[in-house]
């Protein structure tokens, strides 16, 4: 047995035993979770180490139920004997604690007993001296491009962790993950001209992370396209999401989506099921199950089967992101959304969350624009999850005549995500980078607010 499995298999020992203490000693039903990780990050700025980081994480937590009462307590020490007053804390917490009426573990016909294989974890390992090297590839790439004045520093990374969970309904799981990652950010300009960008990779498998050096060079060459950005008068124009910033739309669907926000009735989109919210042509998928996906999981933090759902299929709504609780809120059936942590009830999102690729190519997407804006930085948070209303600060670069011709910045598009997510149209440059992705969008009609 490899390692990275026996370490799983005595993690599913602990807390096998954990809930059935829990249940000998007074509950009406208990689950238990453990996570591990071991990562290394190195911190590399102007040819200079600025910090190595070891970290090592060992986290458990219990739940117990006594009716509807529950409660949670967590530890990072597995000793027996804490683990016994473990057990006797939470219980005394769950009889003091108010009923909820929509607690409870998952429901047993709905849990997993079959994980398929996912392919997340790359036993490789790299050392600090591999992780300096990576990042100062990456720094001396960026310096090496005309116009880059200065490092805000790389980094270079890896990670294994796992994850393990117990249901006194008899559910028993684990898997385990690793990450690997590089990033730079650089300057250009001098004085009150300079400008900043980044470059950035992350990938389950240390084969398929990005080269260092063309990771900084794409840093460097974005940099200096910033350079000398001009102020835009207010406009209502049509607006590129570049792929570098689109996913953040995607986002702004989940949250609307989510069963907890349904549930107590602050999602614009509540009254929404099965209605037309996107253009016919327009899905948006979450799949736990994408090979080496950033977001990949064999089963639910309840233990529930999890499998590919279509939130949006040809533009109309479809499911909501559940797991027992607000399933149970909601009248349904949970999908296998719940999400966990040591120390608190399960909530729930999304996994491999992405709108799929559209028929236009990029240049197409913009080619007729006569005056818009192409966002690749956005920033703040100005979006009402009740309202819909959306407004954020954002940079990028000025269309005209389908042509994206000079750099902007100090600009605020605004508009409401109803209106937005209806005049969307996705390029066909889909890339899975990320937990959630999605390819350049286009919205017409949003308001650019300038000088």
């Amino acid at each position: 047995m490899s390692d990275h499995k026996a370490n799983e298999q005595n993690s599913l020992n602990i807390l096998d035993d954990l809930v059935r203490k829990a249940r000998a000693k007074g509950a009406d039903a208990a689950d238990a979770v453990r996570v591990q990780g071991t990562s290394t990050s190195v911190a590399y700025r102007l040819g200079e180490i600025e910090e190595i980081e070891r970290s090592e994480a060992h986290d458990l937590g219990l739940r117990v139920l006594i009716g509807k009462q529950q409660a949670f307590v967590s530890s990072n020490d597995t000793d027996a004997g804490v683990l016994d007053a473990l057990v006797d804390r939470a219980l005394d917490m769950a009889r003091n604690m108010p009923e909820d009426a929509y607690c409870g573990l998952a429901d047993p016909e709905l849990l997993a007993r079959e994980f398929p294989e996912l392919d997340l974890y790359d036993p490789s390992t790299q050392s600090a001296e591999e992780l300096t090297e990576t990042a100062k590839q990456a720094e001396e790439a960026a310096l090496a491009v005309s116009g880059v004045t200065n490092s805000e520093g790389a980094s270079a990374s890896f990670g294994h962790s796992s994850i393990a969970l117990a249901t006194s309904d008899g559910f028993t799981g684990s898997y385990s993950s690793s990450s690997h990652s590089v990033g730079i950010s650089v300057i250009a300009g001098e004085g009150t001209g300079m400008e900043r960008d980044y470059d950035y990779d992350s990938k389950r498998h240390l084969e398929e992370l990005r080269n260092a050096a063309d990771v900084g060079r794409t840093a460097g060459e974005r940099t200096v396209k910033n350079i000398n950005p001009r102020k835009m008068p207010s406009a209502k124009v049509p607006v590129i999401f570049s792929n570098r910033v689109s996913s953040s739309i995607v986002g702004h669907l989940a949250g609307a989506v989510s069963g907890a926000s349904v549930a107590r009735g602050t999602s614009f989109l509540k009254d929404h099921m099965d209605k037309q919210v996107f253009k016919p042509e327009i899905s948006i998928i979450d799949d736990p199950h994408r090979r080496r996906g950033a977001a990949s999981k064999p089963f639910d933090g309840e233990g529930v089967k999890n499998s590919r759902i279509d939130l949006i299929e040809d533009g109309v709504l479809k499911n909501w992101i559940l797991n027992s609780a607000t399933a149970k809120q909601l009248g349904l059936q949970s999908n296998g959304r719940a999400s966990r942590g040591t120390s608190s009830p399960p909530g729930s999102s999304t996994t491999n969350l992405y709108m799929e690729a559209g028929s236009l190519s990029h240049d197409d997407l913009i080619k007729d624009i006569k005056s818009g804006l192409y966002i690749t930085s956005l920033i703040g948070f100005g979006v009402n999850g009740v309202t819909g209303d959306y407004s954020r600060g954002a940079s990028g670069f000025w269309i005209e005549n389908g042509e994206i011709l000079f750099p902007v910045s100090e600009l605020t598009v605004a508009g409401n995500l109803k209106d937005m997510f209806l005049n969307l149209t996705p390029a066909n440059d889909l890339e899975f980078k990320f937990g959630t992705n999605a390819p350049t969008l286009r919205i017409d009609g949003m308001m650019v607010a300038g000088t």
